[in-house]
């Protein structure tokens, strides 16, 4: 019993110190897109920094151990406090340091149906996610636009209907042309469509070409996941997912099966390149389910 006991331990003991080391390994960096506006990477989310002459203005939060280290690399860019913060939805890589930073004062600000889902159990990829606690909660919701105007910088936040989720929410800084656009946008990857959150292939394409609306060629663009981009990058996607929806739209009215378009390589060749978590078997699946619920 003592052997047992004491193989226990030791097993949980190398585990917390597994997890640990694994915190310990994620670095957040920061990268400048302008004078007043920083991108900030590490594990989860991209997230967006706005330094006004009063305070900070972000966008999301990644998850909730990290909020230290994400704290202390803002501060490595101003000693301003954080006044808001803005969920692009309600996942956990993008909302897992809400209580964190609401207790350093952040007012945070969503879009209704992210407050709506983070109130409840949710699932998300199959596993239940328990209900957020009230510290996390958006204390302002929107349910079409709000706008912010901090300094001179008129900042315009709109939602996208069913697109990554229901909640999507686009913030565009007007005089700096910087565009964040949450998880509406993987870079250089297959979206993760989340079809149990309200998003659909259709919402999607058209949060695309909403974003593509809103900007120009020179706007920098800054995604859920990947790197800054472009206009004429998501032209790019753009056409690469209508290009999916309507080739699974003819396997569909042939009436292929979901595993045959899964299973269907040649409907994806020339798009391995954006591979990813999102797989061409997975893509595949969401669009496919997708579009059998309409």
């Amino acid at each position: 019993m003592k052997n047992s006991l004491l193989l226990l331990t030791t097993f949980f003991s190398v585990l917390s110190s597994n997890v640990f080391s694994q915190q310990k390994e994620v670095t957040i960096i920061s990268e400048k897109l302008t004078e007043n506006i920083y991108v900030l990477k590490g594990q989860g989310g991209n997230i967006g920094i706005f330094v006004g002459e009063n305070g900070v203005f972000m966008i999301d939060d990644q998850f909730a151990p990290l909020s230290k280290k994400i704290l202390a690399t803002i501060k490595t860019i101003t000693t301003k406090p954080i006044t808001y913060l803005i969920n692009t939805h309600w996942h956990g890589d993008h909302t897992g340091g809400n209580a964190n930073f609401q207790k350093e004062g952040a007012v945070i600000v969503s879009h209704e149906n992210v407050r709506k889902r983070m109130s409840i159990e949710q699932v998300i990829r199959g596993k239940k996610r328990p209900a957020s606690p009230k510290e996390a909660l958006p204390v302002i919701t929107f349910s079409k636009d709000i706008q912010f105007y901090i300094d001179e910088e008129p900042i315009m936040i709109t939602h996208i209907h069913n697109a990554h989720t229901d909640g999507d929410a686009l913030v565009y800084f007007g005089n700096s042309n910087v565009l964040h656009v949450g998880d509406a946008y993987f870079q250089g990857k297959f979206p993760y469509i989340d079809l149990n959150s309200g998003g659909t292939i259709d919402g999607y394409i058209d949060g695309i070409e909403k974003i593509i609306m809103i900007a120009d060629d020179a706007t920098k663009i800054i995604p859920g996941h990947g790197n800054v981009s472009s206009e004429k990058e998501l032209k790019v996607y753009l056409s690469m997912l209508k290009d999916l929806k309507n080739t699974i739209i003819s396997e569909i009215e042939k009436g292929a099966s979901l595993e045959e378009v899964k299973n269907n390589s040649l409907l994806t060749e020339k798009y391995k390149n954006y591979n990813g978590w999102i797989t061409e078997e997975k893509i595949k699946e969401a669009i496919y389910k997708s579009l059998k619920m309409n």
